[in-house]
C-alpha cells in the first residue's frame, strides 16, 4: 500500500496515507522525498519547496497559501498554511460541457402513497408545533404503541424547543421545516400536536400545510380539551389503521431522494467516503432519481465547480445567492467567513475550509445542478439539488429529511452516532474507524485506501443502500433514539 497519496496532478501536496515518520524516504510519482517532521495519518506533506505567499494545491485546487517558506519533505497544516477566503465574491457563470447520465434501472420495496409519491419506512409521528407540549407528546407515543402493527415501521413522537416567542423570517424558518416532515413520505400518517396559546398556531400550521389527506394528518389542540392522551389516542388508533393499510411494492429508484452530509471529516473524507457518495449521488440521478447537498458554508472555496455545472442561468443566479446569502450571515453576526474547521477536522488532517471544501463538493458527484431550496423548501425538480443550511450535522441532516430526503448518507472520518427522522446511514473514510466503531459505521470507504476499485465499491455500496430503502436493512442509527428534532434559528427570541 502506497503510505503517500497524491489526488491531483497539480498537487504541490500529498495526504499521509498512514503516520509517518520524520526522515523517512518516501517516493511519489518517481519523485523521492524525505520527510522534515513526523506527519499523522491523514495530513499533507509538501512534494516540492513552496514559497511564502504560494498557493496550496489539493484536488488540483488552491486550499490556501503557504505562511512561510516550506521545504519539500515537511508537514503542511495550520501551522504554515492560511485561508484565502475573504469577502462576498461576484461571480460569472463559466458552465461546463453539461453531460447527460447515461440511464440506468434500479428497483427497490417501497410504500406508494396516496400522492404519488413513495416512501422507504412506513411510521406514524406525532410532530409538535410548539415545545411545550414534547411531553405531551411522549407520553401518547408510548401509549400508542398499542396501535402498532407488523406493517407498521413504528410510531415516534417527535420534539425541538421551538414554536413561541419567534417572529418573523425565525419563525416561518420552523413552519416550514415542520411542514416538510409532516409531508415526509416515511411517515404514512401524522398527528400535528399544539398547546393553543403560542405563536405557531395550528391554524396557521395549516396555511402553511396547504391542502391536506384527513386521513393522513389529524390536529389536537391540548388546550381544548379535559383530557388530551385520551383524544389523541383515539386520532392514533384511525392514523394507525390508515397507516397499516400500506404494504411494500416493488418501485423504481427514480423515486427515491438522498440527502448527502458529512461530518467530523478528517483528510481521508475527500479521497474515499465523499467521493464514493458522489458515484452513489450520479448513480441514484441515472436511475432518475434526487441527490440533495447541503451545508453551505462548507462549500466556501468550491462553489465554482458547482456553479458552472448549473443547469442554467437563472440556476446559477440561485446559487450565487446561495452562497453569498449565507456569508452575509456570517458577516451579520460579526464572525468570520473562514471560521471552520472544527478542532477534529483539523486533528483529522483538514487545514482550511478550502481543504474542507472541496472534499464536501464531492458528495454531489459530477451531475448536472439542477435546483437550489431554500431552508424548509421541498424537493421539486429531480437530480442534484442544493440545499440552503448551516454545516451543524443535526441540523443540516433534519434539514435533509425536512425537503424530502427518504435517507441521508452521511461520511465520517471521527465517527457519530447520532440519528435523524429518517434513516441516517454513516459511511466511514477509514478502515480503522469502520473496525472500531461498528456500533455506528454502516459502511467502510476505507477500503479505497485497501485495493478496492470505486467502480466496485460503489455498486456494493448502491446495493446496500436498496436494501436499506427496501427494509431488508436498517441504519445502525434507527437502533438509536431520534426523537429531537435540530431546526435552524436565526432571529429573536421573544
Amino acid at each position: 500500500m502506497q503510505k503517500l497519496y497524491k489526488i491531483h496532478d497539480k498537487d504541490n501536496v500529498a495526504v499521509a496515507v498512514e503516520a509517518l515518520q520524520e526522515d523517512e524516504k518516501l517516493a511519489v510519482n518517481g519523485t523521492e522525498i524525505v520527510l522534515t517532521a513526523a506527519v499523522p495519518a491523514g495530513h499533507k506533506v509538501a512534494l516540492r519547496a513552496i514559497a511564502a505567499g504560494e498557493n496550496i494545491l489539493k484536488y488540483g485546487c488552491p486550499i490556501g497559501t503557504a505562511k512561510e517558506d516550506i521545504a519539500a519533505g515537511a508537514w503542511v497544516h495550520t501551522h504554515n498554511v492560511k485561508s484565502r477566503l475573504g469577502d462576498l465574491l461576484d461571480y460569472q457563470y463559466e458552465p461546463e460541457a453539461l453531460v447527460e447520465p447515461a440511464k440506468i434501472s434500479r428497483e427497490f420495496m417501497g410504500y406508494k402513497r396516496a400522492d404519488g409519491r413513495v416512501g422507504i419506512r412506513n411510521e406514524v409521528w406525532i410532530i409538535p408545533t410548539v415545545g411545550c407540549v414534547n411531553s405531551i407528546a411522549r407520553c401518547i407515543e408510548t401509549a400508542a404503541q398499542q396501535f402498532k402493527t407488523t406493517t407498521i415501521d413504528g410510531v415516534y413522537a417527535y420534539s425541538h424547543p421551538y414554536g413561541c416567542s419567534q417572529l418573523g423570517d425565525d419563525q416561518l424558518h420552523t413552519q416550514k421545516f415542520l411542514r416538510g416532515l409532516i409531508n415526509s413520505p416515511n411517515a404514512a400518517a401524522v398527528l400535528v400536536l399544539g398547546l393553543g396559546c403560542e405563536n405557531n398556531q395550528i391554524e396557521l400550521m395549516k396555511e402553511i400545510i396547504g391542502p391536506y389527506d384527513e386521513k393522513r394528518i389529524k390536529f389536537l389542540v391540548c388546550q381544548e380539551q379535559e383530557d388530551e392522551v385520551a383524544v389523541a389516542l383515539e386520532m392514533m388508533e384511525e392514523l394507525c389503521e390508515y397507516a397499516a393499510g400500506f404494504q411494500r411494492e416493488k418501485c423504481s429508484a427514480a423515486n427515491l431522494v438522498i440527502g448527502l452530509k458529512c461530518g467530523g471529516s478528517d483528510g481521508f473524507s475527500g479521497i474515499t467516503a465523499n467521493p464514493l457518495v458522489g458515484e452513489i449521488s450520479n448513480k441514484i440521478i441515472a436511475a432518475g432519481g434526487t441527490s440533495i447537498l447541503t451545508e453551505v458554508p462548507e462549500m466556501f472555496g468550491a462553489e465554482t465547480l458547482l456553479m458552472n455545472r448549473c443547469r442554467n442561468q437563472a440556476v446559477f443566479e440561485k446559487t450565487v445567492h446561495l452562497i453569498n446569502d449565507f456569508k452575509a450571515y456570517f458577516m451579520r453576526y460579526g464572525e468570520k467567513i473562514n471560521e471552520n474547521p472544527s478542532p477534529g477536522n483539523k486533528a483529522g488532517g483538514i487545514t482550511t475550509l478550502e481543504d474542507k471544501s472541496l472534499g464536501c463538493v464531492q458528495k454531489g458527484g459530477s451531475a448536472i445542478v439542477e435546483d437550489v431550496l431554500a431552508y424548509g423548501d421541498s424537493v421539486r425538480v429531480k437530480g442534484l439539488n442544493l440545499l440552503e443550511a448551516p454545516g451543524n450535522d443535526l441540523i443540516a441532516a433534519n434539514a435533509l429529511a425536512a425537503a424530502g430526503a427518504h435517507m441521508v448518507l452521511f461520511t465520517t472520518g471521527r465517527g457519530t452516532p447520532f440519528s435523524s427522522p429518517v434513516p441516517t446511514l454513516k459511511i466511514a473514510s477509514n478502515s480503522e474507524l469502520a473496525g472500531f466503531k461498528k456500533n455506528w459505521i454502516d459502511f467502510d470507504a476505507g477500503q479505497l485506501l485497501h485495493g478496492r476499485t470505486m467502480e466496485d465499491l460503489a455498486e456494493e455500496f448502491f446495493a446496500f443502500i436498496l436494501a436499506v430503502a427496501s427494509g431488508t436493512q436498517r441504519a445502525k442509527s434507527e437502533a438509536l433514539d431520534k426523537h429531537e428534532l435540530a431546526i435552524f434559528k436565526d432571529g429573536v427570541t421573544l
